[in-house]
């Protein structure tokens, strides 16, 4: 069955085009969900802006990505944007490479 710590794997493989991290590390999952019985897996994230271009498409990546570990038939990604996101929610080493052009 899948864990929390595979699911977080393969979107750690999604980049963001703008600034050239992965949406883990951006801090932008926030929560990993995952049923019973491990075929259905519900993400909460959020976007660094509301009005950012890529949206649907990383809702779209974010579940091609979900889609590829073992067991999981269905996935929905639901955005939020509360909390906020800054850059406060970031690994430290994203939080260094963007406080010098932020």
């Amino acid at each position: 069955m899948t864990t929390k710590e595979e699911v977080l794997q393969q979107i750690s493989t999604i980049i963001d085009p703008e600034v050239g991290y992965n949406l883990v590390d951006l801090g932008l999952i926030y929560e990993v969900d995952i049923s019973d019985d491990g075929t259905m897996v519900i993400v909460t994230m959020t976007l660094s802006t509301r009005g950012c271009p890529l949206h649907q498409m990383m809702v779209e990546w974010v579940e091609a990505a979900v889609l590829r570990c073992e067991g999981v038939i269905k996935c929905m990604v639901q955005v939020v944007w509360e909390p906020a996101w800054t850059i406060e929610k970031s690994a430290p080493h994203v939080q260094k490479a963007l406080s010098s052009w932020m």
